[in-house]
């Protein structure tokens, strides 16, 4: 018998071979991503902008996030086939409960390689200190504490001067802001290339409040999904830290860096205080790590305005703080170990380590060794 129709006849056996096919494919996959000058040259710099090229002005044609379908299609469907597995067990129809069994594994897989070869690679690529040119040296509490307070000043300066009509503007009046310096940005430097960036409301921003999340990148349709609901002073950073990713910068840290450098770059008011806002709490919890009384003084330093900012915003997610907040923080840090990023969710906070490294570094002439310089507003 021809091993076609063998497999006809045994179609459980087919499906098995199926899982032994792809479990190899993400075995190689896997092999391949452990050697980041490769993963540069030829996905990074090679697969992933053609992909980019395509995906982007396609999917920016929906106005709305053909992702957040996609993942309520397939959960919709998941639930549908673990109703249906019980019912085949329960039925002791162990055939089929196999053969669905086996085809979920497979959808798995598939997912897997998806999410590899679509984006998740670039997990694996040199990190963007090397690609940047910076240096990430250990710095001392007074380093910290100078750029802190650099920082703090910028932020005070543009919050005073956003008005309520800024932070009253749409939402689409936000996007389109932050579109625009990220473009900006990727003109600067062959490192932040950008091909048709967009950011669009999450349908899923009901969801996305419970679990804490302000916004996230979905790397299968290569979209940009912003929570159209928390603080209006939030959104324009949040927006440039997710188009971070579709340049391909995967760790958290490089993408809120690289959202930094755009938001600041630009000249939008509410655009650069949202930015500032940001860098300011991330380098006063570094602060405080590093040194608690160090960090005192210029707690007092930050604007009443600012204050009641980052007040405004803890209260935000603390009304819908939960157990799943809780729960999905433990998976998703998991899952930030598993894709090259060992300090889990504390990866967000190296944000502060290429900061410092970029406002070390001197000036370059140089296309395409950095981008905009650290600067006070």
């Amino acid at each position: 018998m021809e091993i076609k129709q063998y497999f006809a006849a045994h179609p459980l056996l087919k499906r098995c071979a199926l899982v032994a096919v792809f479990a190899l494919a993400i075995w190689l996959l896997m092999l391949f991503a452990r050697h980041p000058a490769a993963v540069e040259k030829y996905y990074s710099q090679g697969l992933y902008p053609a992909i980019c090229f395509v995906l982007h002005p396609v999917l920016n044609l929906f106005p709305f996030s053909f992702g957040d379908v996609v993942y309520i299609a397939v959960v919709a469907y998941l639930l549908y086939a673990v109703v249906k597995l019980i019912g085949h067990l329960i039925r002791k129809r162990f055939l089929r409960a196999g053969m669905l069994a086996l085809g979920l594994v497979i959808g798995v897989q598939v997912a897997l390689l998806l999410f590899y070869l679509f984006w998740g690679l670039n997990y694996f690529r040199p990190s963007a200190a090397e690609r940047l040119h910076l240096k990430e040296e250990k710095f001392t509490v007074a380093e910290l504490q100078a750029v802190t307070t650099l920082l703090i000043d910028s932020a005070n300066a543009t919050r005073a001067r956003v008005t309520a009509a800024d932070l009253a503007q749409p939402n689409d009046t936000i996007y389109k802001n932050a579109i625009t310096a990220v473009r900006e940005l990727g003109g600067t430097s062959d490192n932040f290339k950008t091909y048709s960036p967009d950011i669009k409301p999450s349908l899923l921003t009901p969801l996305l409040n419970y679990i804490g999340t302000s916004g996230y990148y979905n790397p299968f349709t290569s979209e940009a999904q912003l929570n159209y609901q928390q603080p209006t002073f939030v959104r324009p950073f949040v927006a440039c830290h997710e188009m971070s990713h579709q340049m391909g910068y995967g760790a958290e840290d490089e993408a809120n860096f690289v959202g930094y450098l755009a938001a600041t770059g630009s000249q939008n008011r509410l655009l650069r205080y949202s930015a500032y806002q940001l860098a300011v709490r991330e380098f006063m919890f570094s602060l405080y790590m590093a040194d608690s009384l160090a960090s005192k003084p210029l707690k007092k330093r930050i604007s009443p305005q600012v204050k009641a900012d980052f007040k405004q915003e803890r209260q935000y997610w603390q009304a819908y703080q939960n157990k799943a907040n809780v729960i999905t923080g433990i998976f998703y840090d998991n899952f930030l170990k598993a894709n090259n990023q060992p300090q889990g969710l504390d990866t967000y906070n190296r944000m502060v380590t290429l900061v410092m490294a970029m406002y070390r570094r001197p000036p370059s002439p140089l296309k395409g060794a950095g981008g905009p310089k650290l600067r006070k507003q």
